[in-house]
């Protein structure tokens, strides 16, 4: 077999191109920390690594959805704090207004408090957030849920916000979850003689209060009918204040838990991030003492193949024959 100086010459160059790109591709290595630069690096590796930067991605959305839903949840806990104040404040005025030697003026300036608290809880019932949206809206938070009355028209479905892959959780309660009900084991009214039943419970605190302020505004003063039928409108207002209470607790008793349950999931996330950091490093950065090693021996054997293609320049017949 012949060998030509052509054939010399391409192989020399092969060498010393291979050698460089190697040596280049330690560099790029090295520059950027990461050992799979492009899929053709590892095939294999680059995939798995565009699967864990979705999840980066999702668990990403997860921990913003939880920074919103806190917010929402802290805000509506904070509302909450001041209609539990509220109500307690109107149950204290009931108190004082079973009172049997109350004046018909006394009974009014009682009413007058009790109007106090109903037009603070009606203005906590209307509370918006930063943004101008209603807070006990639902879904319809662009429109005011409570009129003047005390008649809801707000959604009927409670905002609700997927915190974490498997996890989603109520972040804002209607107003008529919140003023509108009682739980399931409020106190009963008492049995109606005339029926053998209890009497109608009602649910809504501003009818309740509504009708304790009508009945306190209504004189008596030697009416002993028109007396007792006001003393049994405040004692149900009473009653039904107590439920109202127990039912803004409980709401906020949720609120608390799921307060608690997000840091929980926040914790949880920060874990899962970390991980899925280290898996993806795994994959695709850099082995620092390896790749210095690697681009310090390939960085010789470049050098080397240089140093050959000059010496086998030399070897040319053309200029053996010179």
């Amino acid at each position: 077999m012949r060998i030509s100086t052509q054939m010399m010459y391409e192989q020399n160059m092969r060498g010393v191109t291979n050698a460089q790109s190697k040596w280049l591709a330690y560099g790029e290595q090295m520059s950027t920390g990461q050992r799979v630069n492009r899929p053709s690096d590892d095939p294999i590796a680059a995939s798995q690594a565009v699967v864990i930067s979705q999840a980066q991605a999702q668990n990403s959305q997860y921990a913003t959805a939880r920074t919103f839903a806190t917010q929402k949840v802290s805000l509506e806990e904070s509302v909450l704090s001041q209609v539990t104040t509220a109500i307690t404040g109107a149950q204290s005025v009931i108190v004082e207004a079973g009172s049997g030697s109350l004046s018909d003026d006394d009974r009014a300036s009682i009413a007058t408090k009790l109007q106090g608290y109903r037009d603070q809880l009606l203005n906590l019932a209307n509370s918006t957030d930063g943004n101008g949206r209603y807070i006990f809206g639902g879904y319809k938070t662009e429109s005011q849920p409570y009129d003047s009355t005390g008649t809801y028209s707000g959604g009927s479905q409670e905002i609700t916000q997927q915190v974490d892959a498997s996890r989603s959780m109520v972040i804002a309660h209607t107003g008529d979850q919140v003023f509108n009900s009682i739980t399931s084991n409020a106190t009963k009214e008492p049995i109606d003689p005339a029926t053998g039943l209890p009497g109608t419970q009602e649910t809504d605190v501003f009818k309740m209060l509504d009708s304790a302020i009508a009945a306190l505004n209504t004189p008596v003063a030697g009416d002993e009918t028109a007396k007792d039928a006001a003393q049994a409108i405040v004692d149900k207002t009473s009653r039904g204040l107590g439920n109202s209470l127990n039912n803004v607790l409980s709401v906020r008793s949720e609120l608390g838990t799921q307060l608690d349950e997000l840091d929980t999931l926040d914790s949880l996330g920060d874990d899962r991030s970390l991980a899925l950091t280290q898996q993806k490093s795994d994959l695709i950065d850099v082995d620092w003492n390896s790749v210095i090693s690697s681009y310090t021996m390939q960085q010789a054997a470049l050098q080397a193949s240089y140093k050959a293609f000059t010496d086998m320049q030399g070897l040319s017949l053309f200029q053996m024959n010179s």
